[in-house]
């Protein structure tokens, strides 16, 4: 029986060794959210399409829809972001955790996730483009994909009484900056130019972002680094090896 086809844009976020030939690809496309499926014969040197199926391409895919998983028939290379920072450890290692994140904020295939999908294409085109700095770009993504998730850190009203700010202490588990009357045991006390960084970065004022010292990037990253992951409950295992130290790259 003929199993039928659909086409998408697709960004591949994560690629698997199956067999002695093929691969298992993990996309998230711009209709019908996450999708895992097989190329065969993919690694093969006579391969149609193996180039283009690396992780942080964009591609026109078409796929026949499988019980378990579907099957690539046809794709089409749109922008290969990868190859603009594959010899870029910095970018590199800050393109898989956003592969990463996109892939764990999706738990359910073939859910559309129409915003998360555009926000990380944009994420990774900056990083091609090297407009801005790869800690910026980073951060940007996870605090906006943390949005997408409903787990933005509260950065200016208290995060459980909703007090005007602005708020000094900030909370991991409480949900971001919180009031001195909700202020729990152990709260951490960032300084006020990493909250208005991670507020910059959030917002899209990128005036003001790019402005920032890089004693206070490091900051922020801590704190948006260790949102996301009390959130998730477990580790991205790509999040330790980004390089942050040079927080200018361009």
């Amino acid at each position: 029986m003929r199993r039928p086809l659909y086409r998408d844009d697709a960004l591949v976020l994560r690629v698997q060794r199956l067999g002695e030939a093929d691969r298992i690809i993990t996309l998230l496309t711009r209709r019908h959210g996450r999708v895992r499926a097989v190329a065969k014969g993919v690694r093969k040197t006579t391969s149609r399409f193996g180039g283009r199926l690396e992780p942080f391409g964009l591609v026109d895919v078409q796929c026949s829809e499988g019980s378990t998983l579907d099957t690539v028939t046809q794709v089409e290379g749109k922008d290969l972001f990868g190859r603009h920072f594959l010899d870029d450890y910095p970018r590199y290692t800050a393109a898989n955790a956003i592969a990463e994140t996109a892939e764990r904020l999706t738990p359910v295939e073939r859910e559309p996730a129409l915003r998360l999908y555009l926000l990380t294409v944009g994420a990774l085109r900056a990083l091609a483009g090297r407009e801005r700095a790869t800690t910026l770009v980073l951060d940007a993504y996870l605090l906006r994909a943390m949005a997408h998730a409903g787990w933005a850190p509260a950065l200016r009203d208290c995060a459980v009484c909703a007090n005007p700010g602005p708020h000094r202490a900030f909370s991991i588990a409480a949900g971001g900056v919180v009031c001195p009357n909700c202020r729990p045991p152990g709260a951490a006390h960032p300084s006020q130019a990493s909250l208005d960084l991670m507020c910059a970065l959030l917002e899209g004022d990128w005036v003001a972002a790019d402005a920032s010292d890089v004693k206070v990037r490091g900051e922020s990253s801590g704190f948006v680094a260790a949102h996301l992951q009390w959130h998730l409950e477990r580790g991205l295992r790509s999040l330790p090896l980004v390089d942050r130290r040079e927080s200018q790259n361009r």
